[in-house]
């Protein structure tokens, strides 16, 4: 049982990996299905159909959910996303917590959707994440900041040396959205961070010179 209460107002790290070391995504339609269930599902406001939405963006780069509907998960989210990062076998997220024990739920709604989705495409069956999902919360401004450079320079793929010239050209991290335009809008809350910073260039100068892997909870 997971011994941590996700209290309103709070920023956490999640993170998980696949099951006995397999990856979690094979290819773009994984991610993009993931990513499109991080970002409209931070609001109990239902939305079907949800690999119409990820063929479209693969077409197209973008989701195409209509503005009414976002508009809609903006007023009635529970948990806003601040930042992620999508490795072939883990992802990291930070968020903050609008309502008691609401990252649990919203959790459960992503890492199901997923698994179903994954088990169909792959004509597997069982899980497909490593148990339940980790989380540590955020303690202080510091941690805060550092966790978001933890996600961005994607730790794992750097120390494997795949990551040369970082984030600029991973579209699968918010790092982009962070140092230039912020591709999902306010679905993205990337000001949690920013605001911090006197303007994008700084912290990105943040993130490329941080050693945030020494970061400890």
């Amino acid at each position: 049982m997971r011994d941590i209460n996700f209290n309103s107002n709070k920023y956490y790290r999640i993170y998980t990996n696949g099951w006995g070391g397999q990856k979690i995504f094979y290819d773009d339609e994984d991610r993009v299905r993931f990513l499109f269930l991080l970002l409209h599902f931070q609001s109990p406001t239902p939305i079907n159909n949800t690999g119409y939405y990820a063929r479209r963006f693969l077409k197209t780069g973008n989701f195409g959910v209509g503005e009414k509907k976002k508009k809609e998960i903006l007023k009635t989210r529970y948990l806003e996303i601040i930042s992620f990062s999508l490795a072939s076998d883990n992802f990291h997220i930070l968020v903050r917590n609008l309502k008691d024990q609401i990252v649990s739920v919203y959790m459960h709604r992503i890492l199901t959707s997923f698994s179903k989705y994954f088990n169909s495409k792959y004509k597997k069956s069982g899980h497909v994440f490593n148990g339940p999902f980790k989380a540590n919360q955020i303690k202080n401004i510091e941690q805060l900041l550092n966790v978001s450079v933890l996600l961005h320079k994607n730790l794992n793929e750097t120390e494997a040396g795949t990551i040369s010239a970082i984030p600029e050209r991973n579209i699968w991290s918010s790092f982009n959205d962070f140092t230039g335009t912020n591709r999902w809008g306010d679905l993205l809350a990337t000001d949690a961070i920013t605001k911090h910073f006197k303007n994008k260039s700084s912290y990105q100068k943040f993130v490329l010179t941080s050693e945030a892997k020494n970061l400890y909870f």
